[in-house]
């Protein structure tokens, strides 16, 4: 099938030998550009296929998306046409449900099913939320909530101009996180492996576990040491790639 771009996926380093396309769903606030060391870390026949969401990154100009149902109904049509090999989602937070949002949606529409479903840094959706909604904090007390997750930096919190820029998209984010209602259905048929920092007070192990009920297939929990952005040190980061690239390819 031949691949036609469009602007929600990203491939920065096209491998038309691939025998399996890694999808990669930002957390809030983040881009395709967050995985952008991806590909070289995991094995050759994996492809880094990350997601750009609108208002950001080339498409910085879009309307920012801030429900997550729209996002998976204009989403899944543009992924559609990718799913001519074998593929697994990788999400971290936010983007953790998106991932696990769109399988079911695929699974809905009798479409192919992902591989394997790598969540990070996200409790399990139908574990109720333990902290306030960020979305519609006043700016300071947004801000001074970014500084405590120590996933932005300083000078980014301090650059008026760049918060300027950056609070639409967070709080589009955080809506699209904090709206969120679980609704059951039948576990997903794929693995599901779930990693997460033993400091992230976000998401716990308990909470990382309960990952378990969504799936009919194996399930496995890996914790890494950091706190909710573990996947932003190089070590952590290059352990988990490894463990994707172990589970990718064992026998589904």
């Amino acid at each position: 099938m031949t691949i036609i771009t469009n602007s929600w996926i990203t491939r920065p380093q096209p491998n038309p030998k691939a025998r399996l396309r890694l999808f990669c769903f930002p957390y809030a606030g983040g881009a395709a550009s967050s995985f952008r060391t991806w590909p070289d870390p995991l094995a050759p026949h994996i492809e880094v296929c990350p997601v750009e969401l609108p208002g950001r990154g080339k498409r910085m100009r879009e309307p920012l998306v801030t429900s997550l149902l729209p996002l998976i109904e204009t989403l899944t049509p543009a992924l559609l046409p990718y799913l001519d090999i074998p593929f697994a989602f990788f999400g971290h937070s936010m983007g953790a449900l998106i991932s696990f949002e769109l399988a079911r949606q695929l699974r809905r529409q009798e479409a192919p099913s992902p591989r394997h479903l790598f969540i990070s840094g996200r409790r399990a959706p139908q574990v109720p939320a333990r902290k306030p909604p960020l979305h519609n904090l006043p700016k300071s007390e947004l801000i001074e909530a970014l500084r405590k997750y120590n996933g932005t930096p300083e000078a980014v919190l301090a650059n008026q101009e760049l918060m300027e820029l950056f609070l639409p998209i967070l709080r589009a984010d955080f809506g699209i996180n904090e709206t969120y209602t679980y609704t059951s259905e039948p576990p997903l048929n794929c693995p599901i492996s779930a990693f997460g920092g033993l400091q992230d007070t976000d998401a716990n192990s308990d909470e990382l576990a309960a990952w378990r009920d969504q799936t009919s297939s194996t399930f496995t929990v890996h914790m890494f040491p950091g706190g909710h952005f573990f996947i932003n040190n190089n070590k952590e980061c290059n352990q988990l790639l490894q463990l994707i690239t172990k589970f990718a390819i064992a026998p589904v």
